[in-house]
């Protein structure tokens, strides 16, 4: 559908393959369009919500895109200005950005978006999740109106169907599985309802019982990431962790170690819940519970990626009661088993759904 040059909107479930759904049309469409000339900028944009993210499209860019000497670059906050800029100055016909480091480089001069005609939003529900939507305007109103917009996004909130009415036109829609916010049935689901002060214990009683064989482990504060790694390393756990506040250095480093198993236990914050795909994660620990249902279902997402197995383990508190039905639907629909603990939550929790998902306060620097 893309190669037919019309706008699309893709909705599937983390880890189905969208990256390449969108690079190959945009490489043959690359292809069909004159020579970059000294001063222009990029044919085909990317926007991705996280540097971990635009850093993974890249390398998929650079594997299948060698063979048609297509260049590209990648564009984004927490790194130094020097290498990007010279890329964008030299040419590249793909830029992947997220949206504030693009729009540093499109104030300044550096690049522009006058050749772009082939334009991808990737996890748009997550770039709309994190406050992006006016940055996200901004670039598309600098877009030339002719461009093809492809629009990928795991859920479809009403947020994100607005926004894709804004931006594209005539599109068709794909959805790969239902609308219905569902987990993978290949991950074995368990729900421990405890309180805060009986995580830690739970958490290392487990990691004994278990031992540890490349975990990901989510909290929900960058302070609350470092307390927990400290506490892991010195308890003797190979623990390492990455979140908003790590240098690009450190979280590229940090990665590595964990990609290439060299570190076995990793905690993060919401940063690596979205696009992440390192293979080979046999567990997902929700150390805190998120803030959202769409968020559990893609952090679990991390393992059991591609047709392989999985186990998830999240810890249940009472802050999170207003969750309890939504929570008890999801296991249900992928066979798992309900804690008695947890259905008798069902009974005092609010319907699946209070709570907004995009209700945060607006402001402020981001907890990621």
């Amino acid at each position: 559908m893309a190669l037919l040059g019309r706008d699309m909107i893709g909705i599937s479930r983390t880890g189905s393959g969208k990256t390449l759904a969108f690079l190959l049309p945009g490489m043959i469409h690359i292809n069909a369009q004159p020579y970059l000339q000294p001063g222009d900028g990029p044919i085909v944009l990317v926007l991705a919500p996280t540097r971990e993210l635009a850093v993974q499209i890249k390398v998929e860019c650079d594997k299948f895109g060698a063979s048609s000497q297509i260049k590209n670059t990648c564009v984004y906050g927490g790194a130094p200005k020097r290498h990007q800029t010279g890329d964008l100055q030299r040419g590249v016909e793909i830029v992947i950005a997220t949206p504030g480091r693009l729009i540093d480089f499109l104030e300044s001069g550096v690049t522009n978006l006058r050749r772009v005609t082939y334009l991808v939003l990737d996890e748009a529900d997550r770039m709309l999740d994190m406050g992006f939507e006016p940055q996200l305007r901004k670039i598309v109103s600098q877009i030339r109106p002719d461009r093809q917009t492809l629009m990928w996004s795991a859920t479809w909130p009403r947020e994100v169907r607005n926004m894709a009415n804004d931006f594209l036109k005539d599109y068709y829609q794909v959805t790969v599985g239902s609308l219905e916010l569902a987990a993978n049935k290949d991950i074995a689901q368990h729900v421990e309802v405890v309180s805060d002060q009986d995580k830690y214990p739970r958490m290392t009683a487990f990691l004994k019982e278990h031992g540890v064989e490349k975990m990901l482990v989510f909290v929900e504060t960058k302070r609350g990431c470092d307390q927990l790694t400290r506490s892991l390393q010195h308890a003797g756990f190979p623990a390492r962790c990455i979140h908003g506040d790590k240098s690009q250095d450190e979280r590229d480093w940090v990665l590595g170690q964990f990609r290439m198993g060299q570190c076995s236990l990793l905690v993060a914050t919401d940063v690596a819940a979205r696009g992440l795909d390192i293979k080979d994660i046999k567990m997902v620990v929700n150390y805190d519970f998120p803030s959202n249902l769409e968020d559990y279902v893609h952090r679990i997402g991390r393992c059991g990626r591609a047709g392989n197995k999985g186990t998830a383990l999240s810890f249940f508190t009472m802050k999170s009661g207003k969750w309890a039905t939504g929570l008890c639907k999801i296991l249900t629909d992928a066979g798992q088993p309900v804690p008695p603990a947890l259905q008798q939550q069902c009974g005092t929790a609010g319907s699946y759904g209070g709570g907004g998902r995009y209700s945060r306060p607006g402001g402020g620097k981001s907890r990621y």
